[in-house]
């Protein structure tokens, strides 16, 4: 199945979830990721603003800013993604395409960051993502370190078998949903504590 497909049939099922469900299955996620060890053990972590009934973050950013980690965000810099430290969600405003963002702050390079949890329209069992299709993810995942663990955040709906790829794609090492934490089949990932 095409990409496009996939990607508009997901959010189209995404798109009709009610506010209570998102925040439910968020919760339930989000414990899931608190409550592993990747969690917990990093010390850097970059979180996302979710749009359009994405998982929502704000208690990872709680329970990291609870335990002293280093919170950062993606902001939008032409065509490319920069991480951003946060201390406080107040610092977020909406950027150029609508989703909160960083307003100003210290950049953090995307190398020094142990743990990135990504959103996705969808997450194979191999850790493909599947996002937006505008590539800012992609392109920022070319430069992360060698300590740096990957993780995609999904409602169990859109983890599905296989998803088409390319070479340069980055894979998720685990991906959390309400249903659990899956570690990904794929045998390029480094680490997969979870």
């Amino acid at each position: 199945m095409a990409k496009s497909s996939v990607r508009d049939s997901l959010l189209a099922h995404r798109r009709h979830l009610s506010i209570d469900t998102c925040l439910l299955w968020s919760r339930q996620v989000q414990q899931q990721v608190i409550g592993s060890a990747v969690f917990q053990q990093a010390q850097t972590l970059a979180l996302y603003s979710p749009i359009n009934n994405e998982v929502f973050t704000e208690e990872l950013f709680a329970a990291a800013r609870s335990t002293a980690k280093r919170v950062c965000y993606p902001r939008v810099e032409g065509q490319s993604l920069e991480f951003i430290e946060v201390a406080d969600r107040g610092q977020l405003a909406h950027g150029r395409f609508g989703i909160l963002e960083p307003s100003g702050g210290t950049v953090v390079s995307i190398a020094e960051i142990d743990l990135l949890v990504l959103p996705g329209v969808a997450f194979d069992h191999a850790g493909h993502r599947l996002g937006y299709g505008k590539g800012f993810y992609d392109r920022a995942l070319q430069r992360i370190g060698a300590r740096s663990i990957l993780v995609g955040l999904c409602f169990e709906f859109q983890r599905v078998a296989a998803l088409p790829f390319e070479a340069h794609d980055v894979p998720m090492k685990l991906i959390f949903t309400e249903a659990g934490i899956f570690p990904t089949n794929n045998p390029g990932n480094r680490r997969a504590n979870s």
